[in-house]
């Protein structure tokens, strides 16, 4: 699991606001690592299959090249994806759709691993609104996601951000459990450099934005929220990160999610 939450990890600042999850740090290097998106954008959408590795290890991930890879829904859509090399996997005809519930079936090395996912109703992104604060004669900027959450309880989404054209990706997960039904409060604190991490960026004026919104299940919530306790816990033997709750079976580490997409951008006043 390391080849997913390794870069992850180095790439994201994660925040949290889910009830604290117990994480196993075992040393699982060897087992399948499987990371699977349908979103209700045009495809294609991609599987990737890995093995995991220890975290002492260097960061080479074997790749799956032989598997069956079986994607379908609901509605009686299904399509066997084929396989483009780095253990990445693509639909060609396949549609993801709000509403719908998707399973992704996977034969590999003599094992069977099955996860489903159901796709959320979109929420409408209506735009990003800008605020700072001063902290030690430093300014730091946060935007808020300007929506309103659907008045039944468990909308969960995640956003994730860049700035200007670095690929260096930030993301934050959301649950309604506070302020259901009602405008978002909650803002995404942006990065401001502090002299720890010499790839960390430090946001100022004229800094494009980007920003994008997924609408998950609850499942890949979790799954995501646990990052933070992993990253807090940091490297202490095993592999990083073997544990949050996957929603694959079989012990396949990994997740599976179906989820929307909407994007806005923004420029720093």
């Amino acid at each position: 699991m390391k080849n997913i939450f390794l870069i992850i990890l180095s790439l994201f600042l994660v925040t949290s606001c889910e009830k604290e999850i117990d994480l196993d740090l075992e040393d699982q290097s060897g087992q399948i690592v499987i990371e699977g998106n349908v979103t209700d954008q045009v495809g294609p959408y991609y599987v990737k299959i890995t093995k995991s590795v220890a975290f002492t290890q260097a960061n080479q991930y074997p790749a799956i090249e032989n598997a069956q890879v079986v994607l379908s829904d609901n509605t009686g859509q299904t399509e066997t994806l084929q396989y483009i090399g780095n253990g990445r996997y693509q639909t060609s005809t396949f549609v993801g759709q709000s509403g719908r519930t998707y399973t992704l079936k996977i034969q590999a090395e003599g094992k069977e691993y099955i996860s489903t996912s159901t796709m959320p109703e979109a929420v409408v992104f209506e735009g990003l609104d800008q605020d700072s604060f001063i902290v030690g004669g430093e300014t730091s900027y946060t935007l808020l996601p300007v929506f309103t959450d659907p008045q039944a309880l468990g909308n969960r989404y995640l956003f994730s951000y860049t700035v200007n054209n670095n690929p260096k990706q930030y993301f934050s997960e959301f649950s309604d459990n506070v302020n259901n039904g009602m405008p978002n409060q909650r803002p995404l604190i942006l990065p401001n450099d502090d002299g720890e991490d010499p790839d960390d960026i430090k946001v100022v004026i004229g800094d494009t934005i980007h920003v994008e919104m997924q609408c998950i299940d609850q499942n890949v919530y979790i799954f995501y929220s646990a990052l933070l306790q992993l990253s807090g816990g940091g490297p202490g033997g095993g592999i990083t990160p073997a544990n949050p709750p996957s929603n694959i079976s079989n012990g396949a580490l990994g997740y599976f999610s179906a989820h929307t997409v909407r994007k806005k951008s923004i420029v720093i006043q």
